[in-house]
């Protein structure tokens, strides 16, 4: 890898050339399989991955089992950043929902080159902020609204990050993204096939209609959006894509 542009990410192509050269010699392409686990909540971070396509959720884990999705990547952003603040075990546990491709680079190799370069902290600096920004106002939502209009966010969410109407989720992921039971799930997508925000519910895909499930969403899809967008244009290079989080360069 010589330039960033050709990686796909959002974060690495609004790096200048200098400063991603000190990212380029650690950076390794992965692969990222669908529900594959990245990382464990409590377990030390060892990589900073940084997607090219596909969608990573963060999901807390509660000591009683249950789970719940707190925010989604994409070739915005990265996973494993917080390092940079210290050493200390994974506050999350992170899940590929939607499989693409990554390029990642060990904690200590990336550690060196954040120490050496001001674009790269200010890079990190942004994309940790616009994280605050959804583990914020998800949570606000989670407490505020219905779960049918949540689960039309994540469904927003994923469809913004992989830019087609054919979602890789099943009903069991999002009964673990929104921290309910399956059965609840599959009420929840009878009504929103029944108002045409979801087209088909066939094994491990979903069909969305994104017009009418951004009706049946709560405002919170389109606030984030902009919100993190604001936030991400700050780091983005003269050359690059501005237009959000679903732009990405192909593989």
């Amino acid at each position: 890898m010589t330039r960033a542009g050709e990686i796909g990410n959002r974060l690495l192509a609004a790096l200048p050339p200098g400063d991603f050269a000190l990212l380029a010699p650690g950076l390794e392409r992965v692969a990222l399989d669908q529900d594959a686990v990245l990382s464990r909540m409590g377990d030390q971070v060892e990589h900073v991955v940084f997607p090219h396509s596909g969608v990573i959720s963060l999901m807390i884990d509660m000591a009683g089992g249950q789970t719940v999705g707190s925010a989604v990547v994409g070739c915005e952003g990265a996973l494993g950043t917080l390092s940079v603040l210290g050493s200390s075990p994974s506050a999350i546990t992170a899940v590929v929902r939607a499989a693409g491709t990554a390029s990642r680079m060990s904690v200590s190799r990336f550690h060196a080159a954040f120490s050496r370069s001001p674009a790269i902290r200010r890079a990190v600096q942004s994309h940790i902020t616009a994280m605050l920004v959804q583990l914020q106002l998800g949570g606000a939502c989670n407490a505020l609204h219905p779960v049918e209009a949540r689960m039309a966010r994540w469904l927003l969410g994923f469809r913004d990050r992989i830019d087609t109407d054919v979602l890789p989720l099943t009903q069991e992921a999002l009964s673990e993204i929104l921290g309910v039971r399956r059965t609840t799930v599959t009420l929840l997508m009878r009504n929103l096939r029944a108002s045409g925000a979801i087209r088909s519910d066939r094994r491990r895909h979903i069909e969305v209609d994104p017009m009418r499930l951004a009706a049946a969403a709560c405002e919170c899809h389109g606030m984030i959006r902009l919100e993190v967008e604001k936030i991400l244009s700050t780091v983005a290079a003269p050359s690059s894509d501005p237009s959000l989080i679903g732009s990405r360069s192909p593989d």
